[in-house]
C-alpha cells in the first residue's frame, strides 16, 4: 500500500474548527501538515497523536488526540485521501 499524503477537511469539519479552542485547530493543522510532508505511516509513529482504530459503529474509522478533551475522528477514502469526519470533544474518557 503506497503512503497517503493528502487529507480533505470537509466544510463541516471547517466550521466545527471555529468553536474550538486555538490550540486544537493549531494541532489539528500541524497533524494535516505533517501528513502532506511526511506521509500519513510516518505520523502514526508519533506518540503525542494517538492515532488509533475505533471499534463498534465506528470501525473503519481512526482518531487522533488532539489534547485530553478533544479528538478528530477520519477516515481514508478508496482513492487514498484522509476525509475528516468530525471533530469531538470528549467530556469523560471512560477506560
Amino acid at each position: 500500500m503506497k503512503d497517503i499524503y493528502h487529507v480533505k477537511v470537509p466544510t463541516k469539519v471547517k466550521k466545527s474548527l471555529k468553536k474550538v479552542p486555538l490550540s486544537i485547530a493549531l494541532k489539528l493543522q500541524a497533524w494535516i501538515d505533517a501528513v502532506g510532508n511526511n506521509g500519513l505511516s510516518e505520523v502514526r509513529k508519533i506518540p503525542g497523536y494517538h492515532d488509533e482504530p475505533l471499534k463498534g459503529k465506528r470501525q473503519g474509522q481512526r482518531s487522533i488526540r488532539l489534547n485530553i478533551a478533544y479528538r478528530a475522528i477520519y477516515s481514508i477514502n478508496k482513492d487514498g485521501v484522509i476525509s475528516f469526519i468530525e471533530i469531538e470533544e470528549v467530556n469523560k474518557h471512560e477506560y
